[in-house]
């Protein structure tokens, strides 16, 4: 019979259309304000600054070494070293930024400014809503908005940061262990 295809195509579309209202599984539309989708553990928006403790500016891990200004394919980032120097995690005096801005109107959220960070002191945040009434407030981003605790980066990316917070603990021991050995030396040779 000339058709059968037709109607047999018809029969499928019809299943699956009266399906999609009752079957739970297949309702993919999301009421945006009230119910949200999860992100992804790997999803990326813009960068931010982790920090270590309570302070923002002294557990920052940046040291304003410049190399994710200077990989930064759209030139958005914009760093300007300190004068003087603090401690870092492992207690080495570093230079800090004294200036670290963002410009995320050209951001491109490439991520190539995380990869390069030897200190791990740049991530890729979730945060999508960044929508304010004054359009020159958003567009550059400070050191101030750009900082945000060890404990947010746990929330977003778990394993992550569990891996990351393992490396620098594993860095800080064995660089008290060099230390106590250099002291232990140290009165040896007197």
């Amino acid at each position: 019979m000339i058709g059968t295809g037709i109607l047999k195509g018809m029969a499928v579309t019809a299943r699956n259309f009266v399906g999609s209202y009752f079957d739970e599984e297949r309702l993919t539309t999301v009421q945006y304000p009230e119910e949200r989708s999860p992100l992804p553990e790997n999803y990326r928006n813009f960068p931010f600054l982790p920090y270590d403790g309570e302070d923002p500016h002294a557990g920052l891990r940046c040291v304003a070494c410049k190399i994710c200004e200077k990989e930064c394919p759209p030139q958005c980032i914009y760093i300007v070293k300190s004068d003087d120097k603090k401690p870092d995690y492992m207690g080495k005096p570093q230079f800090y930024p004294k200036v670290f801005d963002i410009d995320i109107s050209v951001c491109m959220s490439c991520q190539i400014c995380v990869e390069v960070c030897p200190f791990e002191a740049i991530k890729m945040d979730k945060e999508f809503e960044l929508s304010k009434r004054e359009r020159f407030d958003q567009l550059l981003l400070r050191k101030e908005d750009l900082a945000k605790p060890n404990d947010y980066y746990h929330k977003i990316c778990p394993t992550d940061a569990t891996d990351v917070d393992a490396k620098l603990a594993a860095a800080a021991e064995a660089a008290a262990k060099k230390k106590a050995a250099t002291a232990a030396r140290a009165p040896a040779k007197d």
